[in-house]
């Protein structure tokens, strides 16, 4: 078959794109910005990228055309197609129907830890041998990719909860058919698309109906909007971690200790590499998943300590002067306090410098403004890049005083970093997006 995708360089359509590749299917693609690094993992599958959305590509005459959920209409090549008649499909559908049809899927769900969790569970299933095949929001330094269509039963996917394309509102997830299903967490995001929290735990119960009796739910107990979402209807068995007087984890960052706990005590302990108590939850979701495919509680933990997290979460990016830069995808306040809460109890008393770029769709609508200055409190300094928002940065960072400061410029955002920056700091960068290369830039102009 030879399929033609429309937004081809996002990360779930890149990632579908590798899939079909390896599943022997002829792709093509087209992007409105085609660019390293996905253009270049693309290209070296062997496939042909066209920039922009010209109606030339119709010659191209493939069996069908996958639909990106960028892709809105208005786009000049899906008006042809629409014009036309011709035949057309969205992303998941496509997935669901020509990669996860018969497969023990594992889905990971939730406002966020969704990739590090995914990555974790796809590790942990690696390690005991079942070569999962998996598509990960993110590249699990693991494996080095964020996409493998493997040839065991097994394939985890991180099931986001974001509209599937302009002809299906859905949630991506409810394709997927998961057998295993974590749910992580939920809270009110994608103020794009959803108009309240309510709307969100309505695609969540959703996802619930579609998961059989002979499969689990393995959902997060501190979570109140997961309890509601389960109590609209549940027909499959459910496994509750971060719970106290159940399945949860203990550790300690300093020493990287994790602790995995039942009703009874304690299960068993390794040592692994991340710290802070949303990644031991992550890794107590994870594991419970695992074993329900059937890789016990000690080998799953004999995995965690070799588990090498994913790129760009807290991903060191270098060091000069003795100055620290980091990349993170946080976007959403509370992981933005989140991570900045691990880097504290990582560096202690030492100066951390938050450099946050406002970028996802949410956070461009000014929805979640006036939680900024709480999410940073950890962050000594806070550096806010303001271009192209729609609101004012400066005012609702006003409540943090001087130690934060807002940015129309790009280049007087890194010149303000780097004369604020001293030997000892640590400068977390925040942002879902590429942010202009701005860790290189800091690296650069901090050793000059």
């Amino acid at each position: 078959m030879h399929i033609h995708i429309l937004g081809i360089c996002g990360t779930f359509m890149g990632g579908l794109a590798q899939l079909a590749v390896a599943a022997g299917h002829r792709v093509t693609g087209c992007d409105a910005n085609v660019y390293p690094p996905m253009s270049d993992q693309l290209r070296q599958a062997g496939i042909a990228l066209s920039e922009g959305f010209g109606t030339d590509q119709l010659a191209l005459a493939p069996d069908i055309f996958v639909i990106g959920n960028a892709v809105s209409r208005g786009n000049p090549l899906l008006e042809a197609i629409l014009d036309r008649g011709l035949p057309y499909v969205s992303g998941p559908q496509w997935l669901a129907e020509n990669v996860l049809q018969g497969r023990w899927v594992l889905g990971v769900a939730g406002t966020h830890g969704k990739t590090t969790t995914s990555a974790m569970l796809a590790w942990i299933l690696e390690d005991a041998g079942l070569a999962p095949g998996f598509l990960i929001g993110g590249v699990p330094l693991n494996f080095g990719v964020s996409a493998r269509l493997g040839d065991t039963p097994f394939f985890v996917i991180e099931a986001d909860e974001y509209d599937t394309a302009f002809c299906d509102k859905r949630s991506k997830f409810v394709h997927y058919r998961p057998r295993t299903a974590i749910l992580n967490n939920l809270e009110f995001d994608h103020a794009d698309i959803f108009a309240d929290i309510g709307a969100i735990e309505t695609q969540f119960h959703h996802l619930v109906r579609t998961l059989p009796q002979s499969g689990l739910i393995v959902s997060n107990a501190g979570e109140a909007s997961l309890g509601r979402v389960l109590d609209r209807g549940c027909w499959t068995p459910v496994e509750r971690f971060n719970d106290p007087a159940g399945f949860h984890t203990r550790g300690d960052d300093a020493s990287g200790e994790l602790v995995l706990f039942d009703e009874t005590g304690e299960i068993g302990r390794t040592v692994w590499q991340l710290n802070g108590e949303h990644n031991r939850a992550n890794a107590c979701a994870a594991l419970l998943a695992a074993r329900h495919a059937g890789v016990p509680f000690a080998m799953g933990l004999a995995a965690l300590s070799r588990f090498g997290n994913v790129k760009r979460r807290m991903e060191v990016r270098g060091v000069v002067r003795d100055i620290t830069v980091y990349d993170d995808f946080a976007h959403h306040p509370t992981a933005i306090a989140t991570t900045l809460a691990g880097l504290r109890r990582k560096v202690g008393s030492a100066r951390i410098l938050a450099v946050l770029e406002p970028r996802s769709n949410t956070m461009k609508l000014g929805t979640m403004k006036s939680q900024l200055p709480d999410s940073l409190r950890e962050a000594d300094l806070a550096f806010c890049y303001a271009g192209n928002l729609g609101w004012d940065a400066g005012a609702a960072l006003a409540p943090m005083g001087d130690r934060a400061c807002v940015h129309e410029s790009f280049a007087a955002l890194v010149d303000a970093i780097v004369a604020a920056a001293r030997p000892g700091d640590h400068v977390l960068v925040m942002s879902n997006g590429g942010f202009g290369g701005i860790h290189e830039k800091l690296l650069e102009s901090l050793s000059s």
